[in-house]
């Protein structure tokens, strides 16, 4: 067993106010994000219904579900690329009631996609320190006279850079264009400069698609240790259920816009609704 794997078997899930489960270490800690009855209708089709969600400070928490759930419509509904239509959605205690997509991700929100969206003929540095772009400390002055404090902000930026990108160990590929990198690689770019962000809840949006097994144990260990070394909260979409259920301490089912369960990862691969709306309802004969 993985030392992640024994950790979050170590981890005891207790009850919250709302019907739900954080880990022990956070209770008495403002939730990291809760969601009250959120809903979004397209056309009078509703995609999200009635979606309630606590994630804990410094918890792993999965989202999953067959496709077409509605999982990455949840996504975009907490950084307001969609409205809701209806509900609530708090970061950090605060309502994002009104909030752009920046407000949002001002408040401490990153996220990576389903579908890779890096800055493709930019360098893996220059695609990071887009990210570390709210950090700078200097005026539009500064810059343009190319003032001490302009290059003390440059060579610090460049530091912080490298720290991380030595998460993934990709220190060494600071120079190289971003689009030239392995598909996996561009993935483990596209989380750094999201971390760059100083987020406290980190969406990952299926960030082991297109791994290979090795790969996906990798990014097992790497998530648990960048909860570890930022105290932030992470929530993830993914469909590869080994790294759902070796990571993630709570879980959330979708199926057709609503919750279906929600539970630790034990109790998650026990429950016959979940078996059901993966595999189906098996036939009586």
């Amino acid at each position: 067993m993985s030392e992640e794997r024994k950790r979050r078997s170590d981890t005891r899930m207790v009850p919250y106010p709302s019907q739900a489960i954080v880990p022990e270490r956070d209770v008495g800690k403002q939730p990291v994000l809760e969601t009250r009855h959120l809903g979004i209708e397209f056309g009078g089709l509703k995609a999200v219904e009635d979606f309630n969600m606590i994630i804990g400070r410094t918890e792993i928490a999965g989202l999953i579900g067959p496709n077409g759930a509605g999982k990455t419509t949840v996504f975009n509904l907490l950084t307001k690329v969609y409205e809701p239509t209806t509900g609530t959605v708090l970061i950090n205690g605060r309502d994002t009631k009104g909030l752009s997509i920046v407000q949002t991700a001002h408040l401490g929100v990153a996220r990576t996609f389903q579908n890779i969206r890096l800055f493709s003929q930019m360098t893996v540095e220059e695609n990071v320190r887009i990210g570390l772009h709210n950090q700078i400390r200097y005026d539009m002055f500064t810059g343009i006279l190319r003032l001490p404090r302009y290059w003390q902000q440059e060579r610090r930026q460049h530091e912080e850079t490298l720290e991380l990108l030595s998460i993934f160990g990709m220190q060494d590929l600071a120079d190289v264009r971003a689009g030239s990198l392995p598909y996996g690689a561009q993935r483990r770019l596209e989380i750094v400069r999201a971390l760059a962000t100083n987020p406290s809840l980190l969406l990952l949006d299926e960030p082991a698609a297109g791994m290979n097994p090795h790969e996906t144990e990798e990014l097992m260990e790497n998530i648990a240790r960048i909860r570890d070394q930022f105290q932030i909260a992470i929530l993830l979409i993914e469909h590869d259920m080994s790294l759902v259920m070796g990571v993630c301490e709570g879980i959330c089912v979708l199926n057709f816009g609503r919750i279906i369960a929600k539970g630790t990862a034990d109790e998650i691969q026990n429950n016959p609704v979940v078996i059901e709306a993966y595999l189906g309802r098996r036939k009586e004969g």
